[in-house]
């Protein structure tokens, strides 16, 4: 099939370590083995967000394997975040293979990541619930957005998946020594702290862009 008639949406990544990030990426890419294709780098970072799933599942009998899903959170950001990169500096980009390809991946791989933490004891189910479920509706926002408006936005509110990563890691450092915390008196799961101001977070987002998106289709097809 041909791509003809087919455009790009415009990435808008504004995060506070995007800059930085893509200096990085690209010395990474043009350092790369010529035998290293975007397809192994895609691979890796799905995987790794499988097996980050399963370490956390485990992780809740054996605390150190969060060492483990830390170093699979690395990974998934190298695959992740350098196969697009490395497809546009090779000038190999598919955009809608590309494109499917990776959000899939990245859906998939989240919801096998957010059931192991739940899995692991370390968040309750409810929390779980409703931040993969917040998750994906703002996924599915910023798709929709891509496709109507063209501009696919990767970060909100200088807030990108590798802050996020970030923050997961420094929460599985404290998680080993204390997977506890008290507030007002009362003594909660870090993790469901931390997932209910991020589903908390993630829902704001998603009224704001819906109504703002909403609006501005609204202004281009005004009947």
């Amino acid at each position: 099939m041909s791509d003809s008639g087919f455009k790009s949406s415009r990435r808008v990544q504004e995060s506070v370590l995007a800059p930085a990030e893509g200096r990085l990426l690209r010395w990474l890419a043009a350092r790369l083995p010529r035998w290293i294709q975007s397809d192994h780098l895609t691979v890796l970072g799905f995987g790794s967000m499988i097996f980050a799933g399963i370490f956390y599942g485990l992780s809740g009998v054996a605390p150190e394997l969060l060492h483990a899903v830390n170093l699979l959170i690395f990974a998934n950001w190298f695959g992740d975040s350098l196969d697009g990169t490395l497809a546009r500096f090779r000038n190999q980009q598919r955009p809608r293979y590309g494109y499917y390809v990776d959000h899939i991946a990245d859906s998939i791989g989240t919801l096998i990541l957010v059931c192991g933490i739940a899995a692991s004891g370390y968040m309750s189910e409810r929390i779980a619930f409703a931040f993969l479920a917040v998750y994906l509706i703002l996924s599915i926002e910023s798709y929709l957005g891509a496709h109507t408006l063209g501009e696919f936005r990767i970060s909100f509110w200088k807030f990108s998946p590798t802050e996020l990563r970030i923050l997961l890691v420094v929460g599985n450092l404290v998680l080993m020594s204390k997977p506890e915390v008290t507030i007002l008196g009362r003594s909660f799961l870090l993790f469901d702290v931390g997932g209910a101001i991020g589903a908390g977070l993630m829902a704001v987002v998603v009224a704001v862009s819906a109504i703002r998106h909403a609006r501005e289709l609204y202004i281009l097809e005004r009947i």
